[in-house]
């Protein structure tokens, strides 16, 4: 008999798993989104052996074999639209909300999580206030979330700063620090009794002052809108050069679907920011730098360590609590003056990080991800395998000893297809 390459039988019956990022159609840009860091992970699909191609939710149909999307031509560098394969993997990249809420996306993200055969991960954006209510279902994770409730009322606003000198107020629905007002006791010796608003315009903040919570109030209501927002403890940060920092941690799913650090980066607050965003005037730096000045290098390695544990515990709590399938989260955890952790806020579309190393892994991990939810876990295909060699077996009992094995090299990623 002759030999039996099966890695060639078993690829043949699995076939490349196909990803779709799915996003929004744009008229002038024909589409929405970071069009660069698309192209930058059908490259990684390329390369991992997993086909990734754009849809938008206007082209999106999964009634046949075959849908609408985007493919990117290296060689021409643009984009041509074409017929594709229906996916077996689905990555939301819908990237605003305002988007994402049209009860005609509603209706094709729902039509995915209900299809039998497509995996969606990441279904919608986070909800500040429901993250915190999530994270507090947990005795592990309650503790690490400063105390925060829903701005409501003067007098819960009152209440809140008897309790705490300053407090954060923050959009619901925020994305970038853009909203985000800090209020405190003022510490002005010639306005010791008024309350002092920061509110954070582009690259630095304005400063007002006003003599009463009701004046105060007013204020941060026409500020406000018709936003609902949240009012937290602010925490006393550890900082650099007298510049606060926090930490911006990658959390992903690896080849094998457990929760993974991709990488841990630092942002250190602009000179007049009251956050640390990079839109809002912060700057990206390196965390084991700002974190030594403070605390010095033995103990910075263990708030690494540490800080890392916290963000797997966090993603755990998160997904388990929202009952979705997730994939990824950026995550801004503090660090205080005492080297504790707090937990300030959850990115279920997390923006790119910049850090090549953080940059190279998070892209490996979305692409060997989406080809474990398509089913092509290693298990699957090495009992594939022992399927196939038992039945060769049979089909030739009086076959010769000194015959040549059959193969039972594991693919890599980079082969085949």
């Amino acid at each position: 008999m002759d030999d039996i390459d099966i890695d060639a039988v078993v690829h043949e019956k699995r076939p490349r798993p196909t990803l779709a990022i799915l996003t929004y159609d744009d008229g002038e840009r024909i589409f929405r989104g970071n069009r660069e860091n698309y192209i930058d992970l059908i490259r990684t699909g390329q390369e991992l052996g997993v086909n990734v191609y754009v849809t938008t939710t206007s082209d999106f149909k999964i009634s046949g074999k075959n849908t609408l999307g985007y493919v990117y031509d290296f060689n021409a560098k643009r984009w041509k639209k074409t017929e594709v394969p229906v996916p077996n993997v689905v990555y939301n990249r819908i990237p605003f909300r305002k988007f994402e809420l049209l009860p005609e996306v509603q209706q094709t993200l729902q039509a995915c999580l209900k299809h039998g055969q497509i995996r969606l991960f990441n279904p919608s954006f986070f909800n500040k206030w429901t993250l915190f209510e999530w994270l507090n279902k947990s005795d592990v994770t309650r503790k690490l979330v400063p105390a925060t409730q829903k701005l409501t009322t003067s007098e819960d606003l009152a209440e809140l700063l008897q309790k705490h000198r300053a407090l954060y107020l923050k959009p619901v629905r925020g994305k970038a620090g853009k909203g985000i007002m800090k209020v405190a006791k003022s510490t002005s010796k010639l306005r010791p009794n008024d309350f002092q608003l920061s509110i954070q315009d582009k690259t630095r903040s304005i400063i007002s002052y006003y003599p009463t919570i009701s004046s105060l109030w007013t204020q941060i209501r026409n500020l406000a809108g018709n936003q609902d927002y949240i009012m937290q403890q602010a925490i006393p940060l550890a900082t650099f050069k007298n510049r606060p920092f926090d930490l911006r941690v990658l959390v992903q799913k690896n080849a094998k679907g457990h929760w993974s650090v991709a990488g841990v980066g630092a942002r250190l607050a602009g000179k007049l920011s009251i956050t640390t965003h990079v839109p809002r005037g912060g700057s990206i730096d390196n965390p084991k730098k700002l974190l030594s000045s403070t605390f010095g290098l033995q103990d910075t390695k263990k708030i690494i360590r540490r800080t890392k544990r916290t963000a797997i515990t966090i993603a755990k709590q998160i997904e388990k609590a929202s009952g979705q399938t997730l994939g990824e989260m950026s995550m801004d955890l503090g660090v205080d003056t005492k080297g504790n952790l707090w937990f300030f806020e959850a990115n279920s579309k997390p923006m790119k990080f910049d850090e090549p190393p953080i940059r190279k892994r998070s892209l490996e991990n979305l692409i060997n991800y989406s080809a474990f939810l398509a089913g092509m876990k290693k298990r699957k295909r090495t009992r594939a395998r022992k399927r196939i060699r038992t039945r060769m077996r049979t089909r030739s009992p009086l076959a010769a000893p000194k015959r040549k094995k059959a193969s039972v090299r594991l693919l890599k990623p980079t082969e085949g297809g």
